[in-house]
């Protein structure tokens, strides 16, 4: 993240891999797509529509459908929204018809809303067992269930017993090559008690001071973080949660004067303005910026994950295919239009062979933690060398995307010289597994944050920390 106080964010550094630098390509020309208003000819003609416009459209949708509301999911490769209905052959209110009027485009489905997390709850009673995780897929109208490499044996047995007593069609079980764990070691590098974290987005605290969110595990490992290895502390943790209903920490800049920009720095001298938190959509396109490795983008698969790590079960997760490396914990997800989704807090695999990942979601940490999207969420807040956050942003180099401009007015991360630092205070990593402090409630809108730079000034830091 763009952390002014600090000259060392003066240095650039490359975002870690050629997958990077792809998925680094795909914000610009993606991001010039908006909704072009779709054709509206019939009833039945659905709308082409941004992620976001469709998430929006969905929430309107669910309170319009009641209970024949099954779930919905963006399409990306049409750009529309479908919407999954039960019960339509009593709907004597036209509301399919209205639905479709309205854009989407409406499907018939066995399960309803209730059904399925009727049998999330079966799981959760029956089926919590480390290394698993479940969550709902509305594109199959079924629960996903997934189990690592550590379910075997009779734990399997207990798995396949209690996914089969859900019914048939209820539920699908498939295998994870890796092993669920947090990503300790991040965006932009954070350090603290001898592990490695990445700030996810920066905010202000509610008490008006600045401050940034990170992954609770993280929170949770230590009090105090430095934005260099073995450095001065700069923030101290305020809340944190984990495991339990999140994976959430905020952490408050001890220097008040600090200037925390919203938005993401995803290297080569490119950063994306955070402009408010959003919902996740299944079926968006997301992207995922950590100082481990880098700029990767996937699609999201479930929503309310719950998953059961060897520290405890953690839920209200948002499942993704995004891969994701020891180090990249509390990193920040987003979308290609400034929207903040989410904080890395675990999964299985990695970037070379792929795997599960899943993320708080930003909006739940904000309610919880009672902040709000970078300097209070000021529409007109100055981010950074000649970028703005507001409407059109100036980038640097005047590319534009969508309604953002994207490109090299940010400087590109943290960890210059000897490579002992990596990163700079705002740091989105991944810190330790361990169980934690509840956060408190509140409520916020949005965040901000730049994450930082790729595999450059990295050292000694490559797994999970396992002692604190």
């Amino acid at each position: 993240m763009s952390h002014k106080r600090i000259p060392k964010r003066k240095a650039a550094i490359a975002v870690g891999g050629v997958a990077a630098l792809g998925a680094a390509a795909l914000l610009l020309p993606q991001a010039n797509a908006s909704q072009d208003g779709g054709a509206r000819g019939g009833a039945s003609t659905a709308r082409t529509l941004k992620a976001d416009d469709a998430d929006d459209l969905a929430a309107r949708l669910s309170k319009l459908l009641g209970d024949a509301f099954a779930g919905s999911y963006y399409d990306s490769a049409n750009r529309q929204l479908v919407v999954n209905v039960t019960d339509v052959s009593g709907d004597d209110n036209n509301v399919i018809v209205q639905a479709k009027k309205a854009g989407a485009e409406v499907r018939e489905v066995d399960n309803s809303t209730a059904e399925l997390q009727a049998a999330a709850r079966t799981l959760r009673t029956k089926a919590t067992i480390p290394g698993t995780a479940w969550a709902v897929d509305p594109r199959t109208n079924k629960i996903l269930v997934t189990a690592d490499s550590t379910v075997t044996g009779t734990r399997w047995d207990r798995l396949e017993s209690t996914v089969d007593g859900l019914g048939s069609g209820m539920a699908t079980v498939k295998k994870s090559a890796g092993t669920f764990r947090t990503f300790v070691s991040g965006g932009d590098a954070i350090f603290g008690g001898g592990a490695r974290c990445s700030l996810g987005f920066n905010v202000t605290a509610g008490d008006g001071s600045p401050a940034f969110l990170t992954a609770g595990h993280c929170g949770v490992a230590a009090q105090q973080w430095s934005d260099a290895q073995n450095g001065a502390p700069i923030a101290t943790v305020d809340q944190a949660t984990f495991p339990g209903n999140g994976d959430f920490a905020l952490v408050k800049y001890d220097d008040p004067n600090t200037q925390a920009p919203s938005d993401v720095n995803v290297g080569g001298g490119q950063s994306v303005q955070i402009f408010q938190a959003t919902e996740a959509t299944v079926g968006q396109q997301v992207f995922r910026m950590g100082s481990t490795t880098g700029l990767h983008d996937g699609q999201v698969l479930g929503l309310d994950a719950t998953v059961n790590y060897p520290e405890g079960t953690v839920t209200g997760l948002i499942q993704t295919d995004v891969c994701a490396e020891p180090g990249d914990s509390g990193g920040s997800l987003f979308t290609q239009d400034g929207g903040a989704v989410g904080l890395t807090s675990g999964g299985s695999g990695d970037c070379t062979s792929g795997g599960e990942t899943f993320f708080q979601p930003v909006t739940t940490a904000l309610a919880a933690t009672g902040a709000t999207l970078g300097d209070a969420g000021a529409g007109g807040q100055q981010a950074g060398d000649g970028q703005q956050a507001g409407g059109d942003q100036q980038a640097g180099n005047d590319q534009q995307a969508g309604g953002d401009r994207i490109g090299g007015g940010q400087e590109a991360g943290a960890g210059a010289g000897d490579g002992s630092d990596a990163g700079s205070a705002d740091g989105s990593g991944a810190a330790d597994d361990q169980s934690g402090a509840d956060a408190t409630n509140g409520r916020a809108s949005g965040t901000g944050h730049a994450s930082g730079a790729g595999n450059a000034g990295r050292s000694g830091r490559s797994g999970l920390t396992d002692t604190h």
